[in-house]
């Protein structure tokens, strides 16, 4: 197994452009400032970016964000990889594949043997994916009439939209956000090695929007290949009549398609099928259930990855990981 530098990791993620942005070495780098150690790999024609979190007493954990990438079989890759965590003293490695649902019994068997499933997730296995591959009337048409009219009232009503490079004034409207919906937020410096790390080869903006120059909303979306990403997003409890996050979120999908996307990943609903989400929303807001209720109006796909899975290491250990995660209160996304 080849250990390569970010540099050549980029090399190897240009024949790949359908891969995720979570497996960037711009990816790597954001979370190597906040305890996490990347390492870039390749095995023939597979490759991942790996995250390590260590613990006390040398040992660590390893994570996979929606990767491997490239073709090839998994099997081979992974005792590849096993090498380079048992030198990282891992508890366990984590998988989370960029491999939606559904998928037959032999693709568990041919590319993840010797996983466990887990239901600790990071990153949120079902999320709305929005179609950009038609014009922008399309795009409006496809979604929910109240949304349409939620976006054309916002501009009515005089809310603009703007890039900005504000990244303090974002983030005091997340912890805004974070402690009107219960919501994980990350620091400050989170968000803004993250606009750091993307926005200056393009990969990243961050929108506001505002009525007679007042911040009302904003969010930071990602592009990388075809796809953009609406990974974080805030809102004030000011003039909130004005419907101002509708009109955002199509600000950023007209951003996206300028770009050169064909989808914007809504990211992140309620993990429940289709029908238990319809049959709920109207009567549920806690958690993600708000959060529903507004993504499901731009008339997506929603769609579902194959989840968590789980290579131990150590089980004992692992057991105890598993313990004490459960009781933590859960991070932010991304």
């Amino acid at each position: 197994m080849q250990r390569l530098t970010p540099q050549e990791w980029d090399r190897f993620f240009e024949e790949h452009p359908q891969a995720h942005i979570l497996q960037t070495s711009s990816w790597g780098q954001l979370k190597s400032a906040f305890g996490w150690k990347p390492h870039c790999v390749q095995h023939n024609e597979l490759g991942a970016l790996i995250l390590f979190r260590h613990l006390p007493l040398g040992l660590s954990v390893g994570y996979i964000p929606r990767g491997p990438v490239g073709e090839g079989a998994w099997a081979d890759f992974w005792p590849e990889v096993d090498a380079l965590c048992r030198q990282e003293r891992a508890i366990f490695l984590r998988v989370e594949p960029d491999v939606w649902e559904p998928v037959s019994p032999e693709f568990f068997q041919r590319h993840l043997p010797g996983f466990v499933q887990s239901d600790q997730t990071v990153q949120p296995p079902r999320t709305i994916i929005m179609d950009l591959s038609g014009d922008e009337d399309q795009t409006l048409m496809a979604m929910k009439s109240k949304t349409r009219y939620n976006i054309r009232l916002a501009q009515r009503k005089d809310v603009l939209v703007r890039e900005s490079k504000d990244i303090g004034a974002f983030h005091r409207m997340m912890l805004t956000t974070g402690e009107r919906d219960a919501f994980g937020v990350h620091s400050l410096d989170y968000y803004q090695r993250a606009y750091d790390c993307f926005a200056p080869h393009g990969a990243c903006v961050l929108l506001v929007a505002e009525y007679q120059g007042q911040p009302l909303a904003a969010l930071m979306a990602f592009a990388q290949g075809d796809t953009a990403w609406y990974f974080y997003g805030a809102s004030t409890n000011d003039e909130r009549n004005r419907m101002p996050t509708y009109l955002l979120q199509w600000e950023a999908m007209r951003w996206a398609k300028k770009k050169g996307c064909q989808t914007y990943d809504l990211w992140g609903v309620p993990d429940l099928s289709e029908s238990e989400l319809e049959d709920a929303f109207l009567d549920r807001s806690d958690g993600l259930w708000g959060v529903y209720r507004f993504k499901r109006g731009f008339g997506g796909e929603l769609k579902r990855t194959i989840g968590t899975w789980d290579r131990i290491y150590q089980p004992l250990l692992y057991q105890a990981y598993q313990l004490w995660s459960g009781r933590r209160q859960a991070p932010a996304g991304a």
